[in-house]
């Protein structure tokens, strides 16, 4: 898929394809991600973009409308042909775009696919209507579905040593990547509390919702009645803040613009968490966002450094 021509690599032409495909589903599927991965080097953006695509066909599959029995079958199809792109048996001719940009991408980076099939498992946790009893329970599911990606990322960032130089504490970095993915993960459930309960499913740990009275669920645009819904909030914020404190000392091991990148994508995320905290039943009225122009902000910070200095002095 790559020769080397006069020295330098080369890649073919129907894998700089498959890599406009991919990076044409995260532009217009990734609405959060794409602004962080647009700050990476054209051969990190590739291989980001490659498997944001691949996770997001597994999501589509757990989020559809297909029987469950079905929804297993294409998660077991999938995994199926993530082992061959681990076995390497995806030729460039091949007609699934995702899977020739991600074979690649597996031969330019150290990219740990096992995290592909975490994030099937966590997937199919979903189609199963899996619920969680505490934290500890949701935080595995989390590691699934965020936690991995997380890890999966550090392998096209890589790390470095103090004051920029050398290579970093890979394993440390891993523990911060996934961490990062928990807080992201559990800022997506707090903004979609009542989406998800429409459509069946809670997240939230049943010891939580059981503490502040929410057992009940979230149908309406009003907390259940008697129930502590703000406390419940304001405890599960806390919660995703002191994540995002711990995997924000991922940000100093990462070169600049992979730095960059991170910076943006969680700043984002936190921002969001703001939010929610400032109103925190606005997420039974509808879906909290960022603006446009307030994502841009962040990313322009990520790439200044701003949110990895802040993160250093320890206000993260």
């Amino acid at each position: 898929m790559r020769r080397t021509v006069n020295g330098s690599a080369h890649t073919s032409g129907p894998v700089l394809a498959a890599y406009r495909y991919c990076e044409s589903v995260t532009g217009h599927e990734a609405r959060n991600f794409a602004y962080g991965i647009r700050l990476l080097p054209l051969p990190k953006r590739q291989a980001m973009s490659a498997l944001y695509a691949f996770s997001r066909r597994v999501d589509d599959i757990g989020d559809g409308d297909l029987d469950p029995a079905v929804k297993q079958i294409r998660l077991d199809e999938t995994r199926a042909l993530l082992a061959r792109i681990r076995a390497g048996e995806i030729r460039e001719d091949d007609t699934d775009p995702v899977a020739v940009a991600l074979t690649d991408s597996s031969r330019r980076f150290p990219l740990p696919l096992g995290g592909l099939d975490e994030l099937i498992d966590g997937v199919l946790m979903d189609v199963h209507g899996e619920t969680y009893e505490t934290w500890d329970d949701l935080a595995a599911y989390c590691r699934c579905v965020a936690g991995a990606i997380g890890r999966l990322s550090l392998g096209v960032f890589g790390t470095v040593g103090p004051g920029g130089r050398g290579t970093g504490d890979m394993e440390r970095a891993a523990g911060y990547a996934d961490t990062l993915g928990l807080a992201l993960q559990l800022t997506n459930i707090l903004r979609d509390v009542r989406e998800d309960a429409g459509n069946g499913r809670t997240y939230l740990p049943a010891q939580d919702l059981a503490k502040f009275g929410c057992s009940e669920g979230f149908h309406t645009d009003t907390p259940p009645p008697g129930s502590d819904f703000a406390g419940l909030i304001e405890y599960e914020v806390r919660r995703a803040r002191a994540l995002f404190a711990t995997g924000y000392q991922l940000l100093p091991m990462l070169d600049r613009r992979s730095g960059a990148c991170v910076a943006a994508m969680a700043g984002i995320y936190r921002r969001l968490l703001d939010r929610i905290a400032a109103d925190p039943e606005a997420v039974l009225r509808g879906r909290v966002s960022l603006p446009g122009h307030q994502k841009a902000y962040v990313a322009v910070r990520g790439l200044a450094g701003l949110d990895a200095r802040r993160s250093a002095r320890g206000r993260g």
